[in-house]
């Protein structure tokens, strides 16, 4: 990627609840990284059939997963979906008319949403409610949560990426 990196890396040592925070913030900025100068048609692209997973589909894909473990789980559980009415993850992936100005600024708003909420909340001991699941979790185990689905598909940007123009690497 021709773009200057300005992600930064998260400390060495420090508490949980900050090397969470940070963490988190690595692989939010590695997956907007992975989409940087790209076109809405570069983002749609797929990986291959039968799949229909595009660099655009995980943006819209993790808007979901901030919402469903940030807001609807400490916010409001009757908080809809941001592209399902069923709270179906897989709809998220179906990109076909979308564009980045919409998929990113639905991810951008849940994210700060989500910041939000990990900023107000005491401690990682914080319980909410997870209506997916019919039972309470702890901030600390939606934060480390929300970390695996970000480091998950952020590999799957790696070969996304690769896919549309050969560009690899972080």
């Amino acid at each position: 990627m021709a773009t200057t990196d300005t992600r930064v890396d998260p400390p060495r040592t420090g508490d949980e609840r900050a090397m969470l925070r940070a963490y988190l913030e690595l692989h939010r900025a590695t997956l907007a990284r992975k989409c940087e100068g790209l076109t809405d048609d570069q983002l749609r692209q797929r990986s291959m059939a039968p799949s229909t997973l595009s660099l655009l589909g995980l943006v819209r894909h993790m808007a979901e997963v901030e919402r469903a473990w940030f807001r609807r789980a400490f916010q409001d559980p009757e908080a809809p979906m941001v592209w399902s009415d069923t709270v179906d993850f897989q709809a998220a992936y179906d990109d076909s008319g979308s564009s980045r100005a919409e998929a990113f600024a639905a991810w951008e708003a849940e994210a700060e949403n989500s910041r939000r909420v990990e900023r107000e909340a005491a401690s990682l001991d914080a319980a909410g409610y997870q209506p997916r699941w019919g039972e309470e979790v702890s901030l600390r185990m939606v934060m480390l949560h929300v970390l695996l689905e970000y480091a998950r598909h952020n590999g799957h940007a790696d070969f996304l990426r690769e896919g549309v123009d050969g560009v690899v690497g972080a």
